[in-house]
C-alpha cells in the first residue's frame, strides 16, 4: 500500500474532489512538487513563486489570490537557520541560541509568505520542516543541544504550529510524519549533503558525476560510481504523491466535504473479540482485548474529542450488556454511558439506525456504521441510504476512523466540543414536547435568541459560522458552501452576514443558525436542526426582514432558495411567514404584515 493511500484512507469518502489550481509558495523543493504534479496531472493548474527568504511576494490582485484552490507554503529550513549552523565548530557558533534564532526567523518569513492569505483569507497550507535522520550531537549524553539539528528542528517544528495560529485559515501540514512513515532513508538528501539543505534524493543523482570532465581519462577516479538505486530504492515519488494527497485531505476537511457527525458500533467482534454472552462466561478462558480492541476503545474517546458522537447498534439482550460491560472492556478505556442514545435490542439494525439518526436530527450522509457482520453492513447500507458501512477487517477500522480526512476538524469550536451535550438535551427537549400541547410546550421552554452581526473574517465567531454553513445540510436554504474567499467577496460587494445563538431551559445550543443578506435579499438562511420545532426559524426571518425593510424603502424582498435532496425540513421556512414562490424565489411584498415572535431576541454589539 501507498504511504498516500496508508495515511489518508479514503474509506469514507463518498463525494470526489478535484482540485483545479494550486500556488506554491517556496524554495526549489516546492518547485520539484510542482514539476512532478504538472507531469502527473495535466487537468490541474500549479504555478509556483521562489521563495527563499523573507522577500515581499509579488504584487496580485485579490481576484488572482482567489482564483486557486489553496496555497501551499513552503519554508526552507536552510533559510531559516543559515548556513552558519554548519559551523559548529566554531566558538562563537558553540554555544549560539539556534532555536530561539530560527524562531524569530520562522516569524519573519510567515510574515512575508502568507501575505496572499492576509489579504484574502485564502486556505492556506504551511509545510513543517524534515527532521533530519542520524546522529548529529556532539556527544551521547547529548548534553548540548544547541548544536543537535534533529532537537532543533523538532522544536522548530512545534514553534511552527504556535506561529500559524495568529493567522485566519492557516494550517500546518506535517510533512515530517510523512516521512517518518515512508522511511527518510529512501529519499532525504542529509545522507549526501549538509542536514538543513532538506530536499530529495533522485534517481538518477548519481547523474552529477557523470559530467564530461569527470569520466574523462585523467579525472583520477579509480572505481566507477554506482547508481543510488543500488544502494538503496527511492521513494521521492512516492513521497511526492503523499504530500498531494495531504493536500486534498486537508482541503476536504476545511471544507467538512463527507464530514462524519457521528459513527454507530456494533458490539460483539466489533468493539471487542467474540460475543459476550457467549464467550465471557465464568470459569471458561475470555477472549484476549489487547490488540485491536485497545485500539478501537482509544478512537472512540479521540472521536469524542473532536465533538464526532458515538452510539451503538447491537442484537442483544440490554441489560445482559449493561451488566456485563468490564467483562468486556475491563480496563475502562470505554463505558456504556460514552455512547449516546445506544441501541441494544433484537430489532432490525437499519430501524435502529434511522431510530437513532432521527432522534439526533442528522442525515445518513453524516453517519457511518461499524459492523463485523457482511449481512448487517449490506442491510443497513440497502435500508438507510447514504450511510457510509466498515468493519469487515478489524485491523483497518481505527486507522480509518482516525485517519479519514472525513472524521478531522480543522478548529475545535465551543459547539463542537460540547455537541454531544447539547443533542442529549435536544433529546430531553423531545421527550417533554410529547407530553404538552405546541403552544403549552413553547412557552415553557423559555427560549432567548442572541443575534449579532458577522461583519468580517476576523469576527471572533467567524469560525463557528465558517463550520456551520458547510457541515449544514437539512435547513440550509440553498445547500451552497462558503470558502473564506467567499465572505470576503460577500463582505466587500455589501452583503451582511448574521449569526445567532439559542438558550432554553433546557441547555444553551450555542451558535446555531446563518444568515446571509445583500440589499434586499436573504440570500442564505442555515440553521442546525437541533433547535428545530422550537419556532426559531420564523422569530429570526421576522427580524431579518423588519431589518431589511428599515434600511430598504421599497420594502421589496426576495428569498433564494434551491431544493436539494437533504433540504426538506426548511422547504416551507418563506411560505409559512407570508413568502409567494415566484419561480426558483421566493417574493414578500412590501405590505405584508408579518406576525409576532414567540421567542425572546436580543441583539448583541
Amino acid at each position: 500500500m501507498q504511504a498516500s493511500d496508508f495515511l489518508f484512507p479514503k474509506d469514507l469518502e463518498a463525494t470526489p474532489v478535484k482540485l483545479k489550481k494550486i500556488l506554491f509558495i517556496g524554495s526549489c523543493l516546492s518547485e520539484a512538487y510542482v514539476n512532478y504534479y504538472r507531469k502527473k496531472d495535466s487537468d490541474i493548474s500549479v504555478d509556483h513563486i521562489l521563495f527563499n527568504n523573507a522577500v515581499d511576494l509579488p504584487e496580485k490582485d485579490i481576484e488572482e489570490i482567489i482564483s486557486y484552490d489553496l496555497h501551499y507554503v513552503q519554508l526552507p529550513l536552510r533559510s531559516v537557520l543559515t548556513d552558519g549552523f554548519i559551523r559548529q565548530a566554531d566558538s562563537q557558533n558553540r554555544y549560539f541560541d539556534w532555536t530561539g534564532y530560527g524562531k524569530s526567523f520562522i516569524d519573519r518569513m510567515l510574515e512575508k509568505a502568507l501575505e496572499y492569505n492576509k489579504k484574502s483569507g485564502i486556505l492556506t497550507l504551511v509545510s513543517n520542516f524534515l527532521v533530519p535522520q542520524g546522529v548529529t550531537a556532539a556527544s551521547l549524553d547529548r548534553s548540548e543541544l544547541s548544536d543537535d539539528i534533529s532537537h532543533v528542528v523538532r522544536e522548530l517544528n512545534a514553534y511552527l504550529i504556535q506561529a500559524v495560529a495568529s493567522y485566519k485559515n492557516v494550517f500546518v501540514a506535517d510533512v515530517d510524519m510523512i516521512a517518518n512513515s515512508i522511511g527518510k532513508s529512501y529519499f532525504l538528501d542529509d545522507t549526501i549533503v549538509f542536514h538543513s539543505h532538506g530536499s530529495m534524493i533522485y534517481p538518477d543523482w548519481a547523474a552529477h558525476e557523470r559530467y564530461p570532465y569527470w569520466t574523462a581519462p585523467d579525472s583520477g577516479r579509480i572505481d566507477d560510481l554506482p547508481d543510488l538505486l543500488e544502494i538503496h530504492p527511492n521513494k521521492t515519488y512516492e513521497y511526492f504523491d503523499a504530500v498531494y494527497r495531504q493536500i486534498v485531505a486537508a482541503y476536504r476537511t476545511v471544507h467538512q466535504v463527507d464530514m462524519v457527525k457521528l459513527v454507530i458500533f456494533d458490539l460483539d467482534n466489533t468493539l471487542w473479540r467474540g460475543q459476550l454472552a457467549e464467550h465471557y462466561k465464568p470459569g471458561e478462558k475470555w477472549p484476549y482485548f489487547d490488540g485491536w480492541p485497545l485500539g478501537v476503545w482509544e478512537t472512540v474517546q479521540i472521536l469524542k474529542r473532536r465533538g464526532i458522537m458515538v452510539s451503538i447498534s447491537s442484537k442483544n439482550d440490554h441489560d445482559y450488556v449493561v451488566k456485563h460491560w468490564q467483562d468486556a472492556v475491563p480496563l475502562g478505556f470505554i463505558k456504556f454511558d460514552d455512547f449516546i442514545l445506544p441501541k441494544v435490542n433484537w430489532r432490525p439494525k437499519a430501524e435502529n439506525i434511522m431510530e437513532t439518526i432521527k432522534q439526533l436530527s442528522l442525515t445518513p450522509k453524516s453517519v457511518v456504521f461499524v459492523d463485523d457482520n457482511p449481512v448487517e453492513r449490506e442491510s443497513v447500507a440497502a435500508q438507510v441510504p447514504g450511510i457510509r458501512v466498515i468493519g469487515s477487517n478489524p485491523f483497518l477500522t481505527r486507522r480509518t476512523l482516525l485517519w479519514a480526512p472525513e472524521t478531522q476538524i480543522s478548529k475545535i469550536t465551543e459547539e463542537s466540543s460540547r455537541r454531544e451535550e447539547m443533542l442529549k438535551a435536544q433529546v430531553e427537549r423531545e421527550n417533554a414536547k410529547a407530553t404538552m400541547s405546541r403552544d403549552e410546550f413553547l412557552q415553557s421552554l423559555n427560549t432567548e435568541v442572541d443575534v449579532w452581526s458577522v461583519d468580517s473574517t476576523e469576527s471572533p465567531s467567524f469560525s463557528r459560522v465558517l463550520e456551520l454553513v458547510n457541515k449544514t445540510n437539512q435547513f440550509n436554504t440553498t445547500g451552497e458552501r462558503w470558502s473564506v474567499d467567499d465572505y470576503v467577496s460577500h463582505f466587500t460587494s455589501g452583503g451582511r452576514v448574521y449569526g445567532f445563538r439559542v438558550r432554553d431551559r433546557f441547555t444553551d445550543y450555542g451558535t446555531v443558525g446563518v444568515v446571509f443578506i445583500k440589499a434586499n435579499e436573504i440570500i442564505q438562511f442555515v440553521m442546525s436542526c437541533r433547535v428545530l420545532g422550537m419556532d426559531i426559524e420564523n422569530s429570526i426571518l421576522i427580524e431579518m426582514i423588519n431589518s431589511i425593510r428599515s434600511s430598504d424603502a421599497d420594502g421589496h424582498i426576495i428569498a433564494k432558495f434551491v431544493e436539494t435532496p437533504s433540504n426538506t425540513p426548511c422547504r416551507q421556512v418563506y411560505s409559512s411567514i407570508g413568502f409567494e414562490k415566484d419561480g426558483n424565489d421566493y417574493v414578500l411584498d412590501a405590505n405584508k404584515t408579518l406576525g409576532s415572535s414567540v421567542v425572546k431576541l436580543n441583539w448583541l454589539q
